[in-house]
C-alpha cells in the first residue's frame, strides 16, 4: 500500500467526499449568522449559539444530531435537543425573562396592553397566509402564525403540541428573527411614521408600588389560567421568575434564574435550535414557505403596533409616541432597545426605553395567551 493509495482512501471516508450541496448551502449559511452575530453584533448571545449550531448539525458524517434506539447512544446535540422537544427548555427560559422583567411600566401604563395586543396582529396574518397556501393543517397553521409573536420559547411550546413534525423550521425561524430584530424593524418603523411622531418625548412614568408588583403575577397567572388552562406553563414559569424578583425574599434564586440558569438554557436551546437547520430537511418548499411566512408575520407585527400606536398618539392629542408599538412584539428587551435607539437617532434627549417594554412584556403575555387559544381550538 504506498502512500497516494492511503490518501484517497483517507479522502474517500473523509466529510469531503461525504458533503452535500445543501450541507453547503446551509453552512455558508451559518457563516453568514455567525458574521451577523459577531461583527454586527445582532443579539450574539441569541445568534452566535445559533449560528454554530446550523454549522455542527451540518458537518458531514459528524452525526452530532444522529438519533438511536437508546437515547444514550445518540448525537450529543440530539441528547440536549430533548430539552426543546420536551418543552423543557422554553419554560425555563420563561421562568429567566421573568426574573429579568420589570412589569412596572405595563402597571404604570395599562394601555400597553392594546399596544402589545395590536402586535400580534402578525400571528393572525401569518396563520391566514399558511391555511391560504393549503400546504399545512389548521393546527400547523396556528404554529406558523405565533412566529409573528416574535417569541421563541412560546413557538416551539406551541409546535411541540399542534405540529411536531414541524419544530425544527418553526424554532430557527423564530429565533433568527428574534436575533434580527435591529436588522428587520427599523425600516418598517420609519416608513410608517413621521419625523415629528419620531421625536415624541412621553412623560414619566409613575412609581408602582410593590403590592402592585406581587399581586400582578399571581393575577394574570390566575386569570389567563383559568380561561385558557393549557397556557398555564409558560405563563406559570413566567410569573414565577418574576415573583422571585419582586417579591424581596428570594435574592438567591432570582440571581440564579437571571444569570446562571438564563445562560445554560440559552447555550442549550440556541445551540439545538440551530442544529434541527440540516440541509435535505431544511431546503424544502415546505419549510422555505415558513421561513419566507415567519417574516411576513413579524413584520406585520410590527405594522399592527406601530399602527395603534399612531392612533393612540392622535387620541391623546401627541403624548404617545407611536414608535413604542413597535416593541409589542413578544422579544423582550430586544424590541424596546430599537424603539429607544430608533426614537434617539431622531431626538437624542428622548428616552423610551421604559415606556416601550410596557408594550413589549405585555407582548409577551399577548403571545401566549394566543397560542393557549390556538391550541384550544386545534389541540385533539
Amino acid at each position: 500500500m504506498n502512500i497516494l493509495s492511503v490518501f484517497s482512501e483517507l479522502l474517500a471516508q473523509s466529510g469531503f467526499a461525504a458533503i452535500t450541496w445543501q450541507q453547503g448551502v446551509m453552512l455558508l449559511v451559518s457563516f453568514v449568522l455567525l458574521y451577523l452575530a459577531i461583527k454586527k453584533q445582532f443579539e450574539p448571545l441569541l445568534l452566535l449559539p445559533i449560528a454554530f449550531g446550523m454549522f455542527l448539525a451540518n458537518l458531514p458524517l459528524a452525526g452530532l444530531m444522529n438519533e438511536a434506539d437508546h437515547w444514550y447512544q445518540s448525537g450529543v446535540l440530539r441528547i440536549m435537543y430533548m430539552g426543546v422537544k420536551s418543552s423543557l427548555f422554553p419554560c425555563l427560559i420563561f421562568m429567566a425573562v421573568g426574573a429579568m422583567t420589570d412589569f412596572g411600566p405595563l402597571i404604570a401604563n395599562p394601555v400597553s396592553l392594546l399596544l402589545g395586543a395590536a402586535a400580534q396582529f402578525g400571528i393572525y396574518v401569518a396563520f391566514a397566509l399558511a391555511n391560504a397556501t393549503g400546504l399545512f393543517t389548521p393546527g400547523e397553521c396556528a404554529a406558523i402564525g405565533i412566529i409573528g409573536g416574535a417569541d421563541g420559547p412560546t413557538a416551539i411550546y406551541i409546535a411541540n403540541n399542534l405540529a411536531p413534525d414541524l419544530v425544527a423550521p418553526i424554532a430557527v425561524a423564530a429565533y433568527s428573527y428574534m436575533a434580527l430584530i435591529p436588522l428587520i424593524q427599523p425600516p418598517i418603523m420609519k416608513l410608517l411614521t413621521t419625523k415629528k411622531e419620531r421625536q415624541i418625548v412621553m412623560k414619566q412614568l409613575r412609581k408602582v408600588s410593590k403590592v402592585e408588583k406581587v399581586v400582578f403575577p399571581v393575577f394574570v397567572v390566575l386569570f389567563c389560567s383559568l380561561l385558557l388552562p393549557s397556557v398555564a406553563p409558560l405563563l406559570g414559569m413566567l410569573m414565577l421568575g418574576n415573583l422571585f424578583r419582586e417579591s424581596g425574599v428570594t435574592g438567591r434564586l432570582s440571581d440564579t434564574a437571571q444569570n446562571a440558569l438564563c445562560n445554560m438554557v440559552t447555550i442549550m436551546l440556541g445551540t439545538t435550535v440551530g442544529a434541527t437547520a440540516n440541509g435535505e430537511i431544511f431546503l424544502r418548499v415546505q419549510t422555505l414557505a415558513i421561513i419566507a411566512m415567519g417574516l411576513l408575520a413579524f413584520a406585520f407585527a410590527t405594522v399592527g403596533g406601530i399602527l395603534l400606536g399612531k392612533v393612540l398618539c392622535a387620541i391623546t392629542g401627541g403624548k404617545i409616541n407611536p414608535l413604542i408599538g413597535s416593541a409589542g412584539v413578544s422579544a423582550v428587551p430586544m424590541a424596546a432597545r430599537v424603539s429607544q435607539t430608533v426614537g434617539a437617532k431622531e431626538n437624542p434627549t428622548n428616552f423610551l426605553l421604559m415606556h416601550a417594554m410596557g408594550p413589549n412584556v405585555a407582548g409577551v403575555i399577548g403571545s401566549a395567551v394566543a397560542a393557549g387559544y390556538f391550541m384550544l381550538m386545534f389541540k385533539s
